[in-house]
């Protein structure tokens, strides 16, 4: 989920993933990339990192090492094979053995995080690896194959051919890589990393001393320095070598400190509407629970027996209410949630069947997944297919997601309780509290005569004005309007029209490169009335995303015109997004290519792309595409329909004020 997200979900360390994440990009330390107008004098090389000062407890277990066990520095790695922060690192801890040599050992850890689909699998490959005693040549091979920027680089038939390059018994590596052992060293690694607080890949202990992120040489060197003066004053007091890890880290802390306790946050309520989409549970109920969730959110899957329980217990009183919320960080949530949704199309049972089999077997979401699933819920199959693509199914999961915003369910699972909000996969027991009470309410009004029908509405009201939130419900169609600045941005379009789109978008999302046909659709019927102006929101988990936006501001610098054509290539070819194919393109559109280099090499586009993504940031712009019509917020690839609609309201408005 998003709240808490550093406490309940790892993540890229530094990584832009639109919530949480996106919150540690703007700071700018993400990137190894320093943040600075490059006429400024070059900064002093890095300190040590924080945190690193505070040692930790970090036991080794059976990980595969390199190096000599009795180094006087161990490095422990907790890494994602797919993160591309994980593999941008890689150059710096070459660069850490080669200076320390013999006075260094590595260690690895497994976390493979959840937005990675292709992570597990790697993992698990090096840990069959690993059995055969050729762990690190295929750590090298995958981080190889990550560094690539090859989209399919690290799919499971890539990877059973490293382990064939590598000389590994086939049989045997098929063996282990499905044996239930070999997953349960992932688990426990997770857990480990878990219990330590190292919720983010890549992160290292370094004889105990944390450091995060893809940090620079400079800055391990600092850590590891300090770390050699420890082992050389234990050394001199009488401690053996084969002792020296666990003698530095045995006062080590086990855990990151509890916080300091906090008030407890006040009541939060809104008076939500709960739609006419999917529903499950008692048809004339006490308890109104509207779920916002993701197919492929972990935490969504973790609520579901909690769910089950709740409806079990309250079979006569309480109803739920499935509003689609997929993360722009899940690749398969909104083909999953596409996919339910055409089921719903065919009936409310319908869509709990494809529901239940999507959230048991959710490790295998894919098309030809959901299409034998499909059959399995009897569905007619010709019609899903139809429906799962239609404007109109794009058109309700988006009307799900924004208002999702707008009543401040701003992750997955939210839950609101007669519009109590609870946030999070939480246990049956906050569930019973909260469900009870409102039972007791229901219990009361009915007595004193509200109507069935009126029930909810009662509730929800009551509930809100406890909370001391406004009782006028939050309308589904209708959104703030938010002060977003044009700035000097790229743009399409007068200055002087009417209607100004601001998009947020990223050079590698797919949805973003279907939204392209749909803006030029609207540019074409709207021939001076609208302006539509490029801001960038690359995302962490797409490794392409940076170094295109780097691209085209790069184009930027030599004209408006120059953007736009780097933009339009772009998204023609976004599955052939590398180095060479946009100097290609910066040929091809008449770029001056040696400033075009010397600007991409300097990452001088680095400080407005930032200031982008801060500024979507602010506004809620936390997915890509998301688009601010004259500051209306619509988020997602949305048919031309959507914008059409909002964009007409504009001009009216303005006629009318006229």
């Amino acid at each position: 989920m998003k709240s808490n997200w550093n406490v309940f979900v790892a993540v890229c360390a530094g990584a832009v993933a639109g919530f949480a994440i996106r919150d540690q990009m703007t700071k700018g330390t993400s990137l190894g990339i320093p943040l600075r107008n490059p006429q400024q004098a070059v900064p002093a090389p890095p300190a040590a990192p924080p945190g690193s000062d505070q040692i930790y407890k970090v036991a080794l277990g059976d990980a595969p090492q390199k190096g000599s066990a009795e180094a006087k520095v161990t490095i422990v790695e907790w890494s994602d094979f797919q993160c591309p922060f994980c593999g941008r690192v890689i150059d710096a801890l070459h660069q850490i053995e080669r200076s320390y040599g013999s006075d260094v050992r590595f260690v690895f850890k497994h976390n493979p995080l959840p937005m990675h689909p292709d992570a597990p699998y790697a993992a698990k490959a090096s840990i069959a690896a690993d059995k055969q005693g050729k762990f690190w040549q295929m750590h090298d091979k995958l981080f190889e194959a990550n560094n690539s920027r090859q989209q399919d680089a690290l799919k499971q038939d890539k990877v059973d051919a490293m382990a064939r390059e590598i000389g590994l018994d086939m049989e045997r590596y098929q063996r282990d890589v499905n044996a239930p052992e070999t997953a349960q060293v992932i688990r426990e690694d997770q857990a480990q990393a878990a219990k330590l607080g190292a919720n983010g890949t890549p992160h290292f202990f370094i004889d105990g001393a944390r450091v995060s992120g893809a940090m620079p040489y400079e800055s391990f060197k600092a850590v590891i320095d300090g770390q050699v003066k420890r082992a050389n004053a234990a050394l001199a007091s009488g401690v053996q070598k084969k002792d020296l890890y666990e003698y530095l880290i045995k006062d080590g802390q086990s855990g990151p400190p509890a916080p300091p306790p906090q008030a407890a946050p006040p009541p939060q309520a809104r008076n939500v509407d709960p739609g006419d989409g999917p529903w499950t549970g008692a048809k004339k109920p006490k308890v109104t629970i509207v779920e916002w969730s993701d197919f492929q959110c972990p935490y969504c899957a973790r609520v579901e027996p909690t769910l089950k329980q709740i409806l079990e217990t309250y079979k006569d009183d309480v109803r739920l209410v499935w509003r689609n919320e997929p993360l722009g960080f899940h690749p398969n949530a909104m083909p999953a949630a596409k996919a339910a949704m055409a089921a719903f199309k065919q009936g409310n049972d319908k869509f709990w069947k494809m529901h239940a089999l999507m959230f048991a077997h959710q490790n295998e979401l894919s098309e030809a997944k959901y299409e034998e699933w499909a059959k399995e819920a009897g569905l007619n199959l010709a019609q899903w297919k139809k429906d799962k693509e239609s404007p109109e199914i794009a058109a309700l999961i988006s009307k799900d997601n924004s208002y999702a915003q707008q009543v401040g369910a701003e992750g997955t699972p939210s839950f609101f309780v007669n519009g109590k909000f609870i946030s999070g996969a939480m246990p049956f027991e906050t569930f019973k509290g909260a469900i009870d009470e409102q039972i007791r309410k229901a219990d009361e009004l009915l007595k004193a005569g509200t109507k069935q029908e009126k029930l909810y509405q009662a509730l929800v009201e009551e509930n809100v004005k406890a909370a001391g939130g406004s009782p006028q419900a939050a309308a589904p169609g209708v959104e703030q309007k938010f002060d977003v600045q044009a700035g000097n941005a790229p743009a399409k379009g007068a200055k002087t029209a009417p209607v100004t789109i601001i998009e947020f978008s990223d050079f590698q999302c797919p949805y973003c490169g279907r939204a392209q046909s749909t803006l030029k659709q609207v540019l074409d019927q709207y021939p001076g009335k609208v302006r539509l102006v490029w801001k960038n929101q690359p995302l962490s988990f797409h490794s392409n995303a940076m170094p295109a936006a780097e691209a085209a501001m790069a184009a930027y610098e030599q004209g408006n015109d120059k953007f736009w054509a780097m933009h339009d290539r772009l998204f023609a070819k976004q599955q052939e997004l590398s180095p060479a194919y946009y100097e290609q393109v910066a040929k091809e559109i008449g770029l001056d290519v040696a400033k075009w280099k010397a600007s991409v090499e300097s990452h001088s586009g680095q400080a407005l792309i930032q200031a982008d993504m801060s500024a979507g940031s602010a506004v809620g712009a936390n997915g890509t595409p998301t688009f601010f019509i004259n500051g209306k917020r619509l988020v997602g690839a949305m048919p031309f329909e959507s914008f059409k609609q909002v964009i007409d309201e504009e001009l009216s408005s303005r006629v009318a004020k006229k």
